[in-house]
Order: C-alpha cells, then structure tokens, then sequence
C-alpha cells in the first residue's frame, strides 16, 4: 500500500487511550491522525529542506507515530476494521461482482490472476482458491505470506499486461500526491490484459465532499485513463463507495486542464482537498 495519506492539518494528540481502545470511533479516530502524520512526513521528506525547523518538525512526527504505536498499530487497526462485526472486507463485494459477470466459470482459461495491492489479510480470496490465483503485496507486511512491495517500484515490463484483474481497497486514498494517484491508475491500467477488471473501494466522501472531485468527475478521469465502469456501490450517509471497471482503450480529454490540475468543483469551508490529477492530461 502507498505511503501516507491525508490533509495538512495540525498534529493534534487525541487522549492517552487512542491507540488502545477498540471502539470503531476510536479506530477511525486514530487511523485519521496516522493519515495525517504519515502524509505530512513524506511531504517533508520530498521537500529536500534540511533546516532546523524541518528536523525538528519531522523527530514531532515520528514520536508521534510511536506515541500510536507505529505503523504495526495502523495496520492492525486497519485489519480489525475488516472483520465481520464491522461490516466485513471490501473484497466480499469484488467477490460477488465476480461472480455476477461469471469469472468464476472460465476452466478454460485457467484461474484469474489477481494483484490485491495494500492487503493488510493474506486469506481474503482464500475461499476463491479454485478460480483466483492472488499475489497480494503490501508496503509494510505483516504476513510471510504478503509480499513486502511498493506499487509504483513494480517492474513495468515484467507486470505489463499480466494481471486480469487487480484490487486498490482503500489505497488510492492513501497516496499522499494527487498526481502519484493518476500514475497509479495509469500503471494498473497498462498492468491489466484486455478487458481486465478493476476493483476500487474509497471513503466515500473523497467523492462526495471534495472541492476537487465529484462522483461525474472520477468518472470522467477513469474513462480517459481506459477504463470502463461496470458497478458502483454507495449509499447516502455511509462511508463508503465501491466501484468495478473493466480495461478498454484510453478515452483522449478534450481539454487536458481539467485533469491535469486542481480546479473547484464544490465551494463551502467543510470540503476536504481529495483529488486525482492526471499529469500528461
């Protein structure tokens, strides 16, 4: 999965019994301020600053990740959220999805490959054995069975249409850059074989609150990129979206700036800043 994460915001301790309690507004809680902290480091870190202030503000950071209790800590919060008492996993609905196009049923083309990317469970497709052959990989393992690796340092040309279908479960969401979040999408799209289905699943108001991104707005940018919508899955008040694509040719943007920066598409001081820019638009 990615590296880091949210808004600029400032690093507010929350209480002492954050980064213990179980309670899923706690959980969230927490997994925000981890957000936050992580993106603000890689922020500083890409800066190339190597003042007094930056130093200090970054030994902040990192005392503050600890005072959490690490990356460990993130991880395992996030791994608890995909439990059933707290609605399941996301991949239960790729699943499903799956089926309902009939990729289940293809003995003749051997089993799907998959590459489950920021898998925080190794067994998540386990019961999918007989027809998903998944590769899951994430940035900081915490499986033998999860392969340690960055997304963007997979090798282009050994990944390059291989994988039939590909998920980014709360990944996309977690790419500190806007423009890292377009290359991303781009490098599962020429990763993928023709007609190859992409599964993706974000916090529902990175499209439904942003200043920078509406749901038509997505749309649009995964078109240009190649890829098709096939399903989409939201509800008012939940928390939530989840989409399905399938890889078809690139859709050319008739006007390149509306992708390729930052423009308001929603006024009001409560929007977050969640955007997808494309930088050869």
């Amino acid at each position: 999965m990615p590296k880091a994460r949210k808004r600029k915001t400032p690093i507010v301790a929350p209480s002492s019994d954050a980064a213990t309690s179980s309670r899923p507004e706690v959980t969230r809680s927490v997994i925000r301020e981890f957000h936050v902290l992580l993106k603000r480091q890689t922020q500083l870190g890409r800066s190339g600053t190597k003042d007094a202030a930056t130093a200090s503000e970054l030994d902040r950071i990192q005392q503050r990740i600890q005072e959490l209790g690490g990356l460990e800590r993130y991880q395992h919060m996030s791994a608890t959220g995909q439990k059933d008492d707290r609605g399941g996993g996301s991949h239960k609905i790729f699943i499903g999805w799956m089926k309902e196009l009939g990729l289940h049923k293809r003995e003749d083309k051997g089993k799907l490959k998959m590459l489950e990317v920021g898998a925080l469970l190794p067994d998540n497709y386990q019961s999918c054995s007989s027809w998903i052959d998944c590769r899951p990989i994430d940035l900081n393992s915490r499986h033998p069975a999860i392969l340690q690796q960055d997304f963007f340092l997979l090798d282009p040309l050994t990944n390059q249409e291989k994988w039939s279908a590909i998920s980014l479960s709360l990944v996309l969401n977690f790419v500190p850059e806007p423009k890292d979040r377009g290359r991303m999408l781009r490098m599962a799209h020429s990763m993928m074989v023709q007609d190859g289905h992409l599964f993706i699943a974000l916090p529902l108001p990175c499209v439904t609150n942003s200043r920078y991104l509406t749901i038509e707005h997505f749309k649009a940018i995964m078109s240009i990129i190649g890829f098709k919508q096939l399903k989409e899955k939201w509800r008012e008040g939940g928390k939530m979206v989840y989409y399905l694509y399938q890889k078809e040719e690139p859709s050319p943007a008739q006007d390149g700036t509306l992708f390729s920066k930052k423009r308001e598409l929603r006024a009001g001081p409560s929007r977050n800043n969640f955007a997808v820019l494309l930088a050869d638009a």
